[in-house]
């Protein structure tokens, strides 16, 4: 499986690096005063189809190595299954991809795409979520298959657009996504599943080849396509880690991508309570806060070299806070007591940090001095 690791890195590297010299007069549509721009000239947001391709490669590999061009790779997978995950990630990037070509795509329309997406995910791998490992919820839960089908099927609308809020600054969300694939890829090992831990590195491979390119030069960006790719691909990965080992605790998705999801949900109320679309682009995530705030004792005559400075320290601290749950989600993967008390705990954590930015109450050890 390393094979398939840095073979998908390779291609997705020279993907990126052909999309950057033939990418730049898309890269002149977007606009000069969106409130996510925090980097200076124009540059393409084509990572996410250099990915893609990247991706689709690596899945099909797995496929005709064994039986027809005789690599072994002990990869149980089928052609079904290897065109339903092609073509579940081809729906929901098309949509993302549209957008960073054009930019005229609203909301609701990409999320019809991740929508359409997660119904094939759904129905073609039959994916649900078994359950919450607490007796009296499941006892419930699993009177009827309808819960679990709809749950997995807003997991996977949903996550895409998670880690597209997320996408903010360069090396931020691709290296959130690369740091849970791998994770996933463990836990799908520890129990045997070399399936799901293929498909998942296939994708941390795509996203290296972007992350050179991405981090710190900010070459090229991963856009929406990218990031929905990440989404909807790591949310069907942990559901069916969930639903074929029983021994991997529904926790364990939970606390690995709380960052996303905590970040999309609060987002959403912080919106609501000011009489605001959830879906009307701002500033105020916390990665753009850490930006304003935390991330500003950057001295360079060159405004934009400044500016690139500025956005290459700030992915550093979202990447430690990440880790505050990805790495006991990894060790407690089996543990619910211990994973449901990390997540109330990262919940805790994540509004406390907000507010202390929000009112200048950052501790000193934290920001950079001069």
């Amino acid at each position: 499986m390393l094979f398939l690791l840095f073979a998908c890195a390779s291609v997705s590297a020279l993907a990126c690096a052909w999309l950057i010299r033939s990418g730049r007069r898309i890269a002149h549509r977007y606009g000069m005063d969106m409130p996510q721009r925090f980097h200076a000239g124009h540059v393409p947001r084509l990572g996410g189809v250099a990915m893609l391709v990247a991706c689709l490669l690596g899945w099909l590999w797995m496929v005709v190595a064994q039986p027809y061009l005789g690599v072994s790779n002990g990869i149980d997978f089928s052609p079904f299954e290897a065109l339903t995950w092609c073509a579940v990630a081809m729906i929901a990037s098309v949509g993302g991809t549209a957008e960073d070509i054009w930019h005229f795509l609203r909301a609701r329309w990409r999320l019809i795409f991740t929508l359409v997406a997660g119904i094939c995910g759904v129905l073609l791998l039959r994916l649900r979520v078994p359950g919450f490992d607490i007796g009296w919820v499941d006892l419930a839960w699993t009177a009827s298959h309808w819960p679990g089908i709809l749950l997995a099927l807003f997991a996977i609308a949903g996550l895409p657009h998670a880690f597209n809020i997320i996408d903010g600054y360069n090396g931020l969300a691709g290296t959130v996504a690369m740091i849970c694939c791998l994770s996933i890829a463990y836990v799908a090992m520890q129990v045997g599943d070399r399936q799901i831990a293929a498909v998942v590195l296939v994708l941390a491979g795509a996203t290296v080849g972007f992350l050179v390119w991405n981090y710190p030069r900010g070459l090229i960006f991963a856009g929406d396509g990218g990031a929905y790719l990440w989404g909807v691909v790591i949310a069907m990965a942990v559901i069916l880690l969930v639903q074929r080992h029983p021994s991997v605790s529904p926790w364990f998705p939970m606390l690995l991508l709380s960052y996303p999801v905590l970040e999309t949900g609060f987002s959403i109320y912080r919106k609501l309570v000011r009489g605001q679309s959830p879906s009307m682009a701002d500033a105020l995530h916390l990665h753009q806060l850490v930006y304003k705030r935390i991330v500003r004792e950057v001295f360079d005559d060159d405004e934009a070299r400044r500016m690139l400075m500025r956005n290459n320290r700030t992915s550093p601290y979202l990447w430690a806070f990440c880790l505050l749950t990805v790495v006991p989600a990894t060790l407690f993967w089996r543990n619910t007591g211990v994973l449901m008390a990390l997540c109330i705990g990262f919940v805790a954590l994540y509004v406390w940090a907000y507010i202390s930015i929000v009112r200048f109450r950052v501790p000193r050890w934290v920001r950079r001095g001069r």
